[in-house]
């Protein structure tokens, strides 16, 4: 188990019960070529186009970037700016619904038949990545680095933060497509080993998940780690100390301790993405907090969010929060019109907070240190970021915060640390650029 962290109630009976339903596709989708970790995509459609659904609109710009494709059949009528999470905007292929939802004529393949780099070339093809919310390009995970091996895989199935249930129905309701996603991922980077981890709250899936496994024969051995209910468990780093007990050394990647981390729906997109041909143009996600009907959703890429929330019945009020996401990590949304997109966890309605009149002096209980899953002093680096005393931060490793929000939660003065981090590495990062 991994040192700091918090337990948190988890508020997951709200959907965990809740049968994933499809979502029919809006009128009109707004599809954002950066919604992925590294290079915008570059359009390859324009007004006029006409597209079918899985067709390509945006193809990679650079070895991380992802390949983004229509998740409806319609026409295009521009390319414009569109929201996304936090304030940031994006050029978005705007495309509006012809009612048909032609699709491509996919290709089927069997797996077992293709090449390692005819698999990682369709899965960079077909826009897969992290579903988990950092978006980052599979194909390029897949590409291991020279000098390192993947000696496991594991398969990230915690869903740590509260409120959200989508990678659990996912596992639940489509635990042959997501094994034998992970069957393709374990054996394209000739891992020796594979590793379910799921949290306690999730033991009901045990007997599913080892019947399906014990189904598939898979040649390398994959074992289920049940583990402690502890948020961050599904940081990459984290769920790597939990069931290997290994530790990913300040600055480095799984892959430096032999570890290659997948997010569940992630593992069943390469699934659907080899052996069916469908490239990535919908998400399971869950809907819930102030709705009248909370959700487990399987909605199209570019989809409104207005348009999710009023499915669910939900009566959005002056003050009331929209986060995509989890409550920790999520980000807030200003606009209901900033789209669904390929790392977007879930949507979460939660009722304005009593904010402080005043953000109080940090009182040096440290709370926040013991809390800290990365080791750091939160207390220290926040001052300095108030200070803008970049070197210092620099100094002192801002940049291995994760940004969890464990020392935010914890600090008794409220202070808002982790936005403070966030802009440490922001200005950290413009010193290194120049």
């Amino acid at each position: 188990m991994f040192q700091g962290g918090v337990k948190l109630i988890d508020f997951k009976e709200i959907s965990k019960e809740k049968v994933i339903e499809n979502l029919q596709p809006p009128e009109k989708v707004v599809i954002p070529l950066s919604q992925h970790t590294g290079i915008p995509s570059n359009p390859v459609v324009k007004k006029g186009d006409t597209v079918l659904k899985g067709q390509l609109i945006g193809e990679n710009a650079g070895f991380i970037s992802s390949a983004i494709h229509s998740s409806i059949s319609g026409t295009v009528t521009g390319i414009e700016k569109c929201p996304l999470p936090g304030g940031k905007t994006s050029p978005a292929v705007v495309i509006e619904n012809d009612g048909k939802d032609t699709s491509i004529e996919p290709t089927k393949r069997n797996w077992q038949e293709l090449k390692t780099e005819e698999i990682v070339s369709i899965i960079r093809e077909s826009g897969i990545v992290g579903m988990g919310g950092a978006a980052f390009p599979s194909a390029v995970k897949l590409t291991i680095p020279p000098g390192k091996k993947a000696e496991c895989v594991l398969l990230n199935g915690c869903e740590c933060e509260p409120f959200l249930t989508a990678d659990y129905r996912v596992m639940k309701e489509e635990a042959d497509r997501v094994v034998e996603g992970l069957i393709i991922i374990s054996r394209t980077l000739k891992a020796k080993k594979s590793y379910i981890g799921i949290e306690s709250n999730k033991r009901d899936l045990v007997p599913l998940l080892r019947d399906t496994i014990n189904k598939f024969g898979a040649d390398t051995p994959i074992e289920i780690k049940v583990l402690l209910e502890k948020y961050p468990q599904g940081s990459e780093k984290h769920l790597i100390k939990s069931v290997l007990n290994k530790e990913v050394p300040s600055g480095g990647l799984p892959i430096d301790v032999g570890c290659v981390v997948f997010n569940v729906q992630t593992a069943l997109a390469v699934r659907d993405a080899v052996c069916e041909g469908h490239p990535l143009i919908e998400r399971v996600l869950t809907v819930t907090g102030l709705v009248r009907n909370p959700k487990n959703l399987r909605v199209r890429i570019g989809t409104p969010v207005s348009k999710v929330l009023e499915y669910c019945g939900a009566e959005i009020k002056e003050g009331m929060k929209i986060i995509l996401g989890g409550p920790m990590m999520g980000i807030q949304v200003y606009t209901t019109d900033t789209p669904v997109i390929k790392g977007t966890s879930g949507i979460l309605v939660l009722p304005e907070e009593d904010l402080p009149e005043n953000i109080q002096p940090c009182i040096r209980c440290g709370k926040c240190v013991e809390v800290c899953p990365m080791r750091l002093v939160p207390a220290d680096l926040g001052k300095y970021a108030e200070n803008q005393k970049w070197d210092r931060c620099n100094e002192f490793n801002v940049s291995d915060c994760i940004e969890c929000g464990c020392c935010s939660y914890i600090c008794p003065a409220k202070r808002p640390l982790v936005d403070l981090f966030k802009w440490a590495k922001a200005e950290i990062r413009k010193v290194e650029v120049k």
